[in-house]
This record gives structure tokens, C-alpha cells and sequence, in this order.
């Protein structure tokens, strides 16, 4: 299974949540992207990379959660049984957004990286350029998977589907 969203769209909780209900493991492409480091993460190599993911998608089950939605993600969405595309409301999302910062700054929640401004700020462009470009583009070029893609825009809906 394959959960695709913006940032604050729920992927990494409805993830968790899932891999806990169904016994499967979960992964976050973030951390497919980044060997986290404690003095800092360092950015793994195209072949790292794809070497990860491949070794992911070939285990028996999998729920791969992220907002990535470019090439090199594409075997992922090709093995997936199911894509869940949240398409959480932009306002609920931002919200989560300043949500989640305040938690962690308060380390009332863990986050794999260090939550400054910056990657608070780039959080509000992440999900602005989701909303107008990443949204179309997994669209355009995953449309050919549309009888396994469910659109979710509240993931209460999702517990007639996994109950």
C-alpha cells in the first residue's frame, strides 16, 4: 500500500495506525531519502536510494507513506495493491502544520529533524506547491493506476474500508 499527501494531510498517521491494525510495516520516504543522523541527516545517493525503495517493495507487505510522487517513487506506486491519495482539506493541513511545530518545540511530539523556522516556513511552500503542482502531476502520471487509487479527504471514511 502506498499513502500519498501533502505535508499535515495525515499519511504518517494513518500509516502508523494501519501498520499497528494490519501487522505490516510502514516506512516513510522521507527516511528512504535521508539516513538520519544524530549530528545531522545526510542525503542518500540516487542508487542508496533506489536500492531502499527496491528493497522495500519486494519485501511481502509494505505501507510506503509520503508526499513524493516523482519518478524514482513510481515502482512503488506500480507494487502497491492500493494508493491512497489524501486530499485533506488545505486549511486543515496548514493548521497541522503550526500544530505540529508548536508540539515539537515544546518536544510534546519526536520529529526526524531538527524543527527550526526554516522547515517550518518551507512547510507552508511544501503544501502550497503540493496543492498547485504535485497534486496534478501524481495525476497526470499515475493516472494509469486509477482502479487502485482511493481519494480520501477524511480519513475517518477509511475505517469501513480496514474495520
Amino acid at each position: 500500500m502506498h499513502i500519498i499527501g501533502s505535508v499535515g494531510s495525515g499519511k504518517t498517521t494513518l500509516a502508523r495506525d494501519l501498520s499497528a491494525q494490519l501487522s505490516i510495516p510502514y516506512y516513510e520516504l522521507d527516511n528512504v531519502v535521508w539516513i538520519r543522523k544524530k549530528t545531522g541527516d545526510i542525503r542518500r545517493t540516487e542508487e542508496e536510494r533506489e536500492e531502499y525503495l527496491t528493497s522495500i517493495i519486494q519485501s511481502e507487505s509494505w505501507i510506503i507513506e509520503g508526499i513524493h510522487n516523482e519518478n524514482w517513487v513510481s515502482s512503488s506506486f506500480h507494487q502497491a495493491d492500493l494508493i491512497i491519495f489524501l486530499d485533506t482539506n488545505y486549511s486543515i493541513r496548514t493548521y497541522r502544520i503550526i500544530k505540529r511545530f508548536l508540539k515539537q518545540k515544546l518536544h510534546l511530539e519526536k520529529s526526524n529533524y531538527k524543527p527550526t523556522v526554516k522547515i517550518f516556513f518551507n512547510m507552508f511552500k511544501w503544501n502550497r506547491y503540493f496543492e498547485e503542482v504535485g497534486k496534478v502531476n501524481f495525476f497526470n502520471n499515475y493516472s494509469v493506476h486509477k482502479d487502485k487509487i482511493k481519494v480520501i479527504r477524511n480519513t475517518s471514511t477509511l475505517e469501513k474500508h480496514f474495520n
